[in-house]
């Protein structure tokens, strides 16, 4: 594992590659370009047969430095890092900081390339990467990237923690439909690592967060939920209108029947009901309110509780 620091100092657990990997991710992207050269080699001896010595030089030489350099450096800027080996191999290209790299981490990754991989036939990127505690070659090095492993085996991902069972259901007439992707994803990073912040940096980032959710939803954080108890029950509320749009409701609870009134009470039927408003009550957590784990308003998780036992379904 490699603890790398974003700039929102949050630290990130990577798996960086190994070098066996890596090889075999470079190979594919050296066959790759090389069936690409050959093609394009054998369209333009057909094209340039008419013009003189040098000129055919001069077209050989740009066409290896396009294909062989260019060609990586571009698939690397417009993938984000994820070339046609690395995507094989389950591998990515990402900054120090864990972010995705840009054009020019490809270009000077794809310009030493060519020393490091081509001219020497790969002899110096295997020695800088057994030597580099983090397996990274000269490239990556003058670069600031990384090349780590986007495939993690099954279950070893994060667990994101269920919300208390009293706040099930308690957001289901909220208008979720304006949260972005990118909102959700973060919400459950943190669910997923709130354990491992530091109470002070877990508490804020829970609250703005929490903001971010009520923005969007147009609804404020009830008062006395704790903003990581808000975004859990936001995002199991989530999950389960998922679920029931993709199962067409299988999953969803029955709704009990009413008792059948008497032939003829001439009981008038009813309408059913307006959509409920997108208000949500203030709901004040009853004692043990953190059992789960989850920081309280003032930052924290309490300990040495049992958790709820809970399970929000897939």
């Amino acid at each position: 594992m490699s603890e790398l620091v974003t700039g929102e100092a949050v630290a990130l657990e990577l798996r960086p590659a190994k070098l066996p990997s890596r090889g075999l991710a470079v190979l594919l992207d050296l066959a790759a370009a090389v069936t690409v050269y050959v093609v394009v080699t054998l369209g333009l001896v057909a094209a340039t047969a008419s013009l003189d010595e040098a000129a055919r030089t001069a077209v050989s030489i740009a066409t290896f430095v396009l294909v062989l350099v260019g060609g990586p450096i571009l698939v690397e800027t417009l993938t984000h890092g994820r070339s046609l080996g690395k995507l094989a191999c389950g591998l990515r290209v990402v900054r120090d900081d864990g972010g995705p790299i840009r054009f020019r981490h490809a270009l000077v990754r794809g310009l030493l390339g060519v020393i490091e991989i081509l001219m020497t036939f790969g002899v110096v990127a295997c020695v800088a990467s057994l030597v580099s505690a983090r397996g990274r070659r000269l490239g990556d090095v003058f670069a600031g990237t990384l090349v780590v492993r986007e495939r993690v085996p099954a279950g070893q991902g994060g667990f994101v923690p269920p919300p208390p069972p009293w706040l099930v259901g308690r957001f289901s007439g909220l208008d979720l439909s304006a949260v972005p992707d990118g909102l959700w994803l973060a919400a459950r990073q943190y669910l997923t690592r709130m354990r491992q912040l530091d109470p002070r940096v877990g508490s804020s980032m829970a609250e703005r967060l929490a903001a971010d959710v009520a923005g969007c939803t147009g609804a404020p954080v009830p008062p006395g939920v704790p903003p990581a108890m808000f975004l859990a029950a936001v995002l199991h509320e989530r999950q389960t209108r998922e679920a029931q749009r993709t199962f067409g409701g299988a999953g969803a609870p029955a709704a009990p029947a009413a008792p059948a009134a008497p032939a003829g009470a001439g009981v008038p039927v009813l309408p059913p009901p307006a959509h409920a408003p997108a208000t949500v009550s203030p709901v004040a957590p009853p004692a043990g309110a953190e059992a789960a784990g989850y920081p309280g308003p003032g930052g924290g998780a309490s300990a040495g509780r049992p958790a709820t036992g809970f399970v929000p379904p897939a």
